[in-house]
């Protein structure tokens, strides 16, 4: 999970796969829709490949590239472990406010009220 959250870190590597999430690319073809010198898109590459996020396959004379979603399911899962848990705090929260809503309610209708709902 680590090796993919350094890979989806950085923003040119984010947008690769994005465009491969579109489509298989060469290097090539993916080099020409950045202004970052082809090198240095094939080492970002080389950090996707290694994460286990883009496969790629020899075509004849070019190397084609492929997005692989697969390892990003157990940061999937961490993040939504993160978000539920927010989820359910607001849900206690919630039910928080109204217990003290009710209470304050009985209160307010005075001790007669108050005991009969006790003794029921």
């Amino acid at each position: 999970m680590d090796e993919v959250a350094v890979a989806i870190a950085d923003p040119v590597r984010r947008h690769i796969l994005t465009l491969l999430r579109d489509e298989p690319l060469s290097a090539g073809d993916i080099a020409r829709r950045f202004t970052i010198s082809r090198p240095a898109i094939s080492r970002h590459l080389r950090v996707l490949r290694g994460s286990g996020l883009v496969r790629d396959e020899l075509v004849g004379r070019q190397r084609i590239y492929r997005l692989d979603p697969g390892p990003l399911a157990p940061l999937l899962d961490w993040l939504t472990a993160l978000t539920t848990v927010d989820r359910w705090g607001r849900h206690l929260d919630a039910l928080e406010t109204e217990v003290y809503r009710t209470r304050r309610e009985r209160r307010s209708r005075g001790p007669a009220e108050h005991r009969r709902e006790h003794t029921a």
